[in-house]
């Protein structure tokens, strides 16, 4: 593992670093933010997965979360978004190949060489970061936005046990009925419909629900609205008559400054799961 930076940050440290991925089969690169309890003993964790376009970096300067984590002596980290590399399959078009790996494991060529994001955000990762930095292996939260926020949703249902609260930022929370989804889990899964059912959230919470804390916050004025289907997630909520707080932001839009706007209230409900 690499030293990319690592820079003195509210009284901890923020790293970048890059590492050989045994999973995607190319090199990976991360963000990680140590508070200053790290010095002293394992400290929790709350994982943010990021949205189309985004490397790891995008959420570590413009979300504001560094400071509402060192409040509450909590590690942030952040992932890249897909596979990077000159070998690594790509697309002209925005939503799908690099910085749009929606956080799966590919099984259609060309992207099952490189695209294994789920594997990489659930298993090499986190032994990577729980072997070579201070941090809890059983304390873990995760949130994100966007296709991350879709990201952490499924990761939180499909990995019972593994986190103790999620939360979503404006998440796609329907993608086998949507322009962002169809297209892309076609593309990386194939066209067996079934094989989808896992990588949406609002039909894991119809059929399996969710036993941790949620926390969902959606601008009224998100540009893409019709993309997200919030009301999908809701209704599947209601349905199961599951506890989860559900909010629509009068009008905020689908921008790093409607996440930093409520990054502080995500971080503290994170915080109350990690240190219950």
């Amino acid at each position: 593992m690499d030293v990319i930076s690592e820079n003195r940050c509210f009284g901890g440290v923020q790293g970048v670093y890059r590492h050989p991925s045994h999973v995607t089969n190319c090199d990976m690169t991360f963000g990680l933010f140590l508070p200053e309890e790290a010095e002293q003993g394992p400290v929790p964790v709350l994982w943010y997965l990021s949205g189309l376009t985004c490397t790891h970096e995008n959420a570590m300067v413009k979300a504001g979360a560094q400071a509402w984590a060192a409040e509450q002596g909590i590690a942030l980290v952040f992932p890249d978004t897909s596979p990077r590399g000159e070998d690594v399959a790509d697309d002209p078009n925005y939503d799908l190949g690099k910085g749009a790996g929606f956080y799966v494991n590919a099984t259609q060529a060309p992207w099952a060489a490189h695209y294994q994001m789920w594997d990489y955000v659930a298993e090499e990762l986190p032994r990577l970061i729980t072997g070579n930095f201070n941090v809890d292996e059983d304390r873990q939260s995760i949130t994100g936005h966007s296709m991350g926020g879709h990201g952490a949703l499924t990761l939180a249902m499909g990995l019972p046990g593994r986190f103790r609260s999620v939360s979503a930022f404006a998440p796609i929370c329907h993608p086998t009925a949507g322009d962002w989804g169809r297209k892309q889990l076609g593309a990386y899964l194939g066209q067996n419909e079934d094989m989808w059912v896992p990588h949406d959230a609002t039909l894991m919470m119809r059929a399996e629900g969710l036993d941790i804390p949620l926390l969902v916050d959606t601008g009224s004025n998100d540009q893409f609205l019709d993309y997200l289907m919030p009301e999908t997630l809701a209704e599947a909520v209601m349905t199961r008559r599951l506890p989860a707080n559900l909010r629509l932001q009068k009008g905020y839009d689908h921008s790093y400054f409607f996440v930093s706007t409520f990054m502080e209230d995500h971080v503290a409900f994170h915080a109350e799961a990690l240190y219950s």
